[in-house]
């Protein structure tokens, strides 16, 4: 499932990690929500509202994301490097906001298993620069959390909208 995508070269100031979740869902449900880069909402639990201030959700587009309480950070200026409805690969960079997550870059990759249709593979990598203060093991902790609850409400959501 690793593939080009998710082997990133890391500086000596970065870190950075792959994420896996399998789905029971068709791949086209699962990616039809993913996709949407104008909606991060939809599965991204911490994602208060977003609204696009660059373009109309395909690449180059930038949205401005305002994130729930309890973060430390209340936006983020994010862009679609990367939206390839084939592959099924979006990647998404980090281009702003009062988080501390700089020069955050990440990939996410969808595989179908087994060909049967039923169920998807989601493998979500990222990179980050280290904050000074800051561990490696830290930072990657905490991104590592909110990308794992991110794809924990994914499965959640598709898997419901399957059953349907």
């Amino acid at each position: 499932m690793k593939n080009q995508y998710h082997n990133p070269n890391l500086s000596p100031n970065q870190c950075g990690s792959s994420l896996v979740q399998t789905i029971d869902a068709p791949l086209p449900l699962v990616w039809s929500i993913i996709r949407r880069f104008d909606n991060p909402q939809a599965y991204k639990q911490f994602v208060k509202s977003c609204m696009l201030s660059v373009g109309n959700g395909g690449i180059g587009s930038v949205r401005e994301v305002m994130v729930v309480s309890g973060l430390p950070a209340a936006t983020s200026t994010e862009r679609l490097d990367e939206l390839d409805d084939e592959l099924h690969v979006m990647m998404v960079s980090f281009i702003g906001g009062d988080h501390r997550l700089v020069n955050y870059r990440s990939t996410t990759t969808l595989h179908e298993i087994n060909g049967d249709g039923g169920k998807t593979v989601v493998v979500e990598s990222y990179v980050v620069d280290v904050p000074a203060g800051n561990s490696k093991e830290d930072t990657c902790s905490f991104a590592d959390l909110i990308i794992g609850c991110n794809l924990r409400s994914l499965a959640r959501i598709t898997e419901k909208l399957a059953k349907v």
